[in-house]
């Protein structure tokens, strides 16, 4: 049952609805009329985990500037890191999933998992107020390596070019494929309209670093 999670988090929620939306896909409420879904409990977690984790590191990193204080904070709330998070606090059997992710393998779909996340966060922020977030996220992040995201191959790639002298690439998605709850995304990075790799992810984002790679790598050969 969903309010498994609570003691699991730390967390008792006064409205035990705001949980159940929070591990509610989509998919799930697409099936039922009236039953709400998570996405945008994911939009305002996703704001106050930023936050949390900023303010966090802001205080533990007191030597380091700005650009290396983002690079650590974009590897703690990346998609990778709360994927893990979310696998630990096993979101994935406790979402309501519709017939379609279900019989795809949506319990452990990455993007499932760590967008659930958000959404927990985003409840527990609804629900007991900004305080209540930092009890249940701060215990993951002092868990944390606090290093930059070295796997971050789209700054890797600026960073390049920069020293090389010349413009920003530029991103763009070229084919979507696949059903809604399944799309793959390609996406290929140019510079002065000359392809400088290609890469495929089931988000943009995921699709953008999959072409930075391969960018750089035959860059820096």
């Amino acid at each position: 049952m969903y309010t498994d999670l609570e003691p699991i988090i730390g967390y008792c929620f006064k409205n035990k609805e705001l949980l159940k939306e929070a591990l509610t896909h989509k998919s799930f409420a697409g099936e039922r009329r009236g039953v709400k879904h998570n996405e945008r409990l994911e939009f305002l977690g996703d704001s106050i985990l930023g936050a949390i984790v900023a303010d966090y590191i802001y205080n533990k990193c007191p030597h380091d500037e700005e650009g290396v204080l983002s690079k650590i904070k974009s590897n703690l709330v990346s998609r990778r890191n709360l994927y893990v998070w979310g696998k630990k606090l096993n979101l994935g059997q406790l979402m309501s999933l519709g017939h379609g992710e279900l019989s795809t393998g949506g319990r452990e779909r990455d993007s499932i998992i760590s967008n659930a996340v958000e959404a927990v966060i985003g409840a527990v922020y609804l629900d007991g107020g900004y305080g209540a977030a930092e009890t249940v996220i701060l215990p993951w992040v002092r868990t944390q390596q606090l290093t930059p995201d070295v796997r971050d191959f789209k700054s890797l790639l600026q960073e390049f070019l920069q020293k090389k002298g010349v413009d920003t690439p530029v991103y763009e998605v070229i084919q979507t494929v696949g059903p809604e709850h399944d799309k793959i995304f390609t996406v290929q990075v140019s510079l002065k309209g000359k392809v400088l790799g290609t890469g495929k992810g089931h988000s943009k984002k995921m699709a953008e670093q999959a072409a930075a790679q391969c960018a750089f790598e035959k860059l820096t050969k």
